[in-house]
C-alpha cells in the first residue's frame, strides 16, 4: 500500500474500528453483568436483542444508502444534495424507530414468542423488552447524524462520542443492574434502561458538534425536502440492500430461532460465541466501511482508475484481517471459558462454537469489505441481495431446520452447519468482484 493510501485508510478505519469494538463492548458488558445473576437472564437477554438486531438491519440498510451518496457528494463538495440525502434517511429511520418502539411496549410477550416457548426466558424477555424500545429512536437518529461526520473526515470525533457512550453505559450498567447508589435494584430492566440512557446521552452530544458544522447541520427543511429525482435515485440503489439486509438479517434471526428450541445452554453458548465475534471482527468491520468511504468519494471525483485500484488493495487486506482475527479467537478461547459462568454443557458448546467461529470470521472479513463496502459504494446493490437470498434462505435456514428438526442432530452439528452461509458465497463473490460493476459515480447517473 502506497502511504497517502495507508494514512487515508488508517485515518478512516482505526477510529470506526474503535467505535464498532466499544459498542460490541456494551454488549459484553451486559452479558458479564447479567451472567452474573444467573444464565436465564443472560439467555432472555440474547434472545429479545434479536428484535434490536432486525431493526439495526434496518438501520444498516438505510445508512449504507446515505454512505453511498454523502461520500460522493461530499467528494464534489454538493452540500445541498449532502444535507438533502441525509434528511431523507433521518425521515425515513425515525418513522421505523416509532414502529419498533411501539411493537416492544405492547407485544413484547408476542415477539419473545417468535424465539422460544420457555415461559421463564419469556418474562425476562418481557421486562427488557418494554424499556429498551425507546433507545432505537436515541441510536437510529445517532447513526444517521454520525453516518455524515464519517464520511466528511471527522471519524475520530464519532469514536471519541462512542467511548462517552460507552463508559456512560458500562457505569449505569453496574448502578441499575445491581442497585448501587441507592438506586434500586433493577436487574435485566436496568441493561435496558442504561442503553436508552447511554444513547440519548450520545445523541446529544453529536447534535452539538454537528451543529457546529453549518455545511453539514440538517435543519427542518431538509428533512422535509421531498426532491423527487434525489428520492427516486436513492430507492434505486437502496431497496436492493434493505432486501438484501433483511434476507441476511432475517436468516441470522433464523439462527436464533432454531438454537433457541434447543434448550437454554445452547442459547446462552451462542450468546457468548456472537458476542466474541462481533467484538473481533470490529477490524473487518471497521476496513470495511473505511473502504467505502474512500471508494465512494474517488467514484464522486470520477476517478475510476484509482478507485479500482484501492479497490485491489482492500480486498487483499481483508483476507489478512479475517486470518488475523481468527487466530486471536483461536488463541482467546481459553481465557473467555474461564471467564464465563455456565453450565458444564453450555461451556462444552461454547469451546466448539468459539472454534467454528475462528474460520466464520474470514469469510465474514471478505464478505464485509466487498458485500457491505465496496460494492455499495459504487451502487452495485443487487448482487448482495440475490447472494443473501440464495445462501441463507437456499442453504444454511433449511439445513438448519432439517438437521435440527427432523434429524434431531446434535447442537454442535446445527450449529456447523448454520455457519456455512459466509463461506460458501466467496466463490460467488470474488468472481463478481473482478466484474468491477461496482465503478461508478451516482451523482452523475441517469435515473
Amino acid at each position: 500500500m502506497g502511504n497517502e493510501f495507508t494514512n487515508k485508510i488508517l485515518k478512516l478505519a482505526l477510529p470506526i474500528t474503535a467505535q464498532q469494538f466499544m459498542l460490541a463492548l456494551v454488549s459484553a458488558c451486559d452479558a458479564f453483568m447479567l451472567g452474573g445473576l444467573n444464565q436465564n437472564s443472560l439467555s432472555a437477554v440474547s434472545l429479545a436483542s434479536q428484535i434490536t438486531f432486525v431493526f439495526n438491519l434496518i438501520l444498516t440498510a438505510l445508512t449504507i444508502g446515505e454512505n453511498m451518496f454523502v461520500a460522493q457528494y461530499y467528494g464534489k463538495r454538493d452540500f445541498d444534495g449532502l444535507r438533502t440525502s441525509a434528511g431523507l434517511v433521518l425521515r425515513y429511520v425515525f418513522i421505523i424507530s416509532i414502529l419498533f418502539l411501539l411493537a416492544t411496549f405492547f407485544i413484547p410477550e408476542t415477539l419473545m414468542r417468535l424465539f422460544t416457548n420457555d415461559t421463564i426466558l419469556i418474562d425476562y424477555g418481557i421486562k427488557y423488552l418494554k424499556v429498551i424500545g425507546l433507545s432505537y429512536i436515541f441510536s437510529g437518529v445517532l447513526q444517521v447524524l454520525q453516518g455524515i461526520l464519517k464520511n466528511c473526515g471527522y471519524a475520530g470525533r464519532c469514536t471519541i462520542i462512542s467511548a462517552v457512550v460507552v463508559c456512560v453505559n458500562i457505569m449505569l450498567n453496574v448502578i441499575l443492574i445491581y442497585g448501587y447508589m441507592g438506586f434500586p435494584r433493577m436487574e435485566i430492566a436496568g441493561a435496558a434502561l442504561a442503553t436508552v440512557i447511554a444513547n440519548g446521552f450520545g445523541l446529544i452530544i453529536t447534535i452539538y458538534i454537528l451543529h457546529l458544522k453549518k455545511e453539514f447541520w440538517i435543519g427542518v427543511k431538509d428533512i422535509k425536502n421531498r426532491e423527487v429525482h434525489i428520492t427516486r435515485k436513492f430507492w434505486k440503489h437502496v431497496y436492493p440492500v434493505l432486501f438484501n439486509e433483511l434476507a441476511w438479517g432475517g436468516g441470522f434471526t433464523m439462527y436464533s430461532v432454531i438454537l433457541g428450541h434447543l434448550g437454554s445452554d445452547a442459547i446462552a453458548a451462542n450468546s457468548i460465541a456472537n458476542i466474541t465475534k462481533n467484538l473481533l471482527i470490529c477490524g473487518c468491520t471497521g476496513f470495511g466501511y473505511g473502504g467505502s468511504i474512500i471508494v465512494g468519494n474517488l467514484l464522486g471525483k470520477g476517478n475510476l482508475s484509482e478507485a479500482k485500484k484501492n479497490g485491489n488493495i482492500l480486498c487483499k487486506t481483508s483476507v489478512f484481517l479475517g486470518v488475523v482475527t481468527a487466530g486471536v479467537i483461536f488463541l482467546a478461547t481459553p481465557v473467555i471459558l474461564h471467564f464465563t459462568n455456565l453450565t458444564d454443557i453450555a461451556t462444552g458448546y461454547l469451546k466448539n462454537m468459539l472454534f467454528i467461529s475462528s474460520y466464520y470470521v474470514i469469510g465474514k472479513s471478505i464478505n464485509s469489505m466487498t458485500i457491505g463496502g465496496i460494492f455499495p459504494a459504487g451502487g452495485d446493490t443487487k448482487f448482495g441481495l440475490i447472494c443473501d437470498v440464495v445462501t441463507m434462505w437456499c442453504f444454511a435456514v433449511p439445513l438448519g431446520c432439517i438437521a435440527a428438526f427432523v434429524f434431531k442432530l446434535p447442537v454442535m452439528m446445527v450449529y456447523f452447519v448454520l455457519n456455512l452461509d459466509e463461506l460458501v458465497k466467496l466463490p460467488a463473490v470474488f468472481k463478481h468482484y473482478k466484474q468491477y460493476k461496482w465503478l461508478k459515480n451516482l451523482t452523475e447517473m441517469e435515473d
